[in-house]
């Protein structure tokens, strides 16, 4: 397989010179920075420095993105691609894959976890949970209500909501919540050594292995031990068991915490968009597709490997160089959106790329959903004089984190 350091970007090609991965944001904390938007712009694939100092490709335009998405000549194994965010350590690309971590495995063994997975998350089982979900949005409102304001939105609201409903969906105890917010919140952090974050992986999964262990002896009607007692194809091993919770632990509460209370900031910091939204609650399903298109919560893309020649967007990625995908430039692409930089609640068929696309799209995509819609809802609902406590520039930002998003959110009503 050819290196993606023997194929720089040629003299002359239009594509401009290999450049890392802007990083740094502008006034606008809900704005991706303005020189990814400028090269996406300009070059929408463009040669780009990774983080070992190896050249790869850097592709901005929504339908390049999408395309990459679907073909499977391009491997997500990270394990053998080059990210511009961080260098994976050569003992870590030593290591045996883990099949079941699969959001990094190709078909075949990706397909088999995957349609395991898709019998837990059906539509119907989402609906199912919803009146649970609106149950925990009620509690916790109340809560926040009942301690008087001000309060922290992040600590009060979003974090608790979503990890409270993926711990009753996986059937971990809630009691135990600091102890996984803490070691996923350590694992996403790019500033973080190798060793802090393989150390925060290592206990993390040491923790799941226990309680996948107990399910054996002690199950409940909830996914882990549905995968253990129900399954009718091969069973899965123990060893499967807790790379499967520990990835949906991880993606079920990080993801949609901060969406949520970064979505809540866009709307506290865009009084007209809000007073829309107010004046008609029946648009929350619009604005929370809104919201994940406009928002670059999954702030650095995600990174995949041609495993042979490809042509995208009129250049030819080589076998070998690795592709990092920018969802958050593709969702404000202005060939495919009007008015990307605006955010618009009223805006309808929006097909944007904030879960993915192809075999790899987010399995928890409509429960997400369905806790966005449920929260947002009842909380401007409860609090109809809802408001920031301070100034919009004096947010704390998680601008360190894989997942964007705001450390807190102080709020009042």
């Amino acid at each position: 397989m050819t290196s993606a350091t023997q194929h720089p970007a040629p003299a002359g090609s239009g594509t401009g010179e290999p450049a890392p991965l802007p990083r740094q944001r502008g006034k606008c904390p809900f704005s991706p920075p303005d020189e990814l938007l400028q090269r996406a712009e300009e070059h929408p694939v463009s040669p780009l420095i990774m983080a070992d100092g190896s050249v790869g490709w850097l592709v901005t335009r929504a339908e390049d993105v999408r395309a990459v998405l679907a073909d499977n000549r391009f491997s997500a194994d990270i394990l053998k691609a080059s990210n511009p965010i961080q260098v994976i350590p050569e003992e870590a690309k030593q290591l045996p894959p883990d099949p079941a971590f699969f959001i990094h495995v190709d078909p075949p063994h990706h397909t088999r976890y995957r349609k395991m997975l898709m019998g837990q998350f059906t539509m119907r089982r989402v609906r199912a949970l919803e009146p649970r979900i609106a149950e925990i949005v009620t509690d916790r409102l109340d809560a926040i209500e009942a301690a008087g304001a001000p309060a922290d939105l992040v600590r009060d609201f979003a974090l608790p909501v979503p990890s409270l409903v993926i711990c009753e969906l996986l059937g971990v105890p809630y009691a135990e919540r600091e102890q996984f917010q803490t070691l996923t919140a350590a694992m996403l952090r790019t500033d973080a050594t190798p060793m802090e974050i393989g150390m925060s992986a290592w206990n993390l999964r040491q923790y799941l292995a226990a309680l996948v262990a107990t399910k054996h002896d002690e199950p409940d009607g909830a996914l882990i031990s549905g995968l253990i007692h129900d399954s009718d194809d091969e069973p899965l091993t123990d060893e499967e068991l807790t790379s499967i919770a520990m990835l949906l632990l991880v993606g079920g509460h990080e993801t949609t915490a901060n969406q949520l209370s970064l979505g809540v900031f866009a709307l506290l910091s865009n009084p007209e968009q809000l007073a829309v939204l107010r004046a008609d609650l029946d648009r929350i399903p619009d604005a929370v597709e809104e919201l994940l298109r406009y928002l670059p919560t999954f702030q650095f893309g995600v990174t995949r490997l041609a495993t042979e020649d490809v042509p995208v967007g009129g250049q030819l990625i080589r076998a070998g160089e690795s592709v990092s995908l920018s969802l958050s430039a593709a969702n404000r692409d202005p060939s495919r959106y009007a008015d990307p930089g605006v955010l618009d609640v009223t805006r309808t068929g929006n097909q944007h790329l904030a879960f993915g696309h192809g075999v790899h799209l987010c399995i928890g995509q409509q429960l997400a959903r369905a806790e966005l819609r449920i929260a947002l809802r009842a909380l401007f609902t409860r609090f109809p004089g809802l408001r920031l406590h301070g100034a919009i520039e004096d947010v704390p930002l998680r601008s360190e984190s894989l997942i964007y998003g705001v450390r807190e959110l102080p709020i009042t009503w």
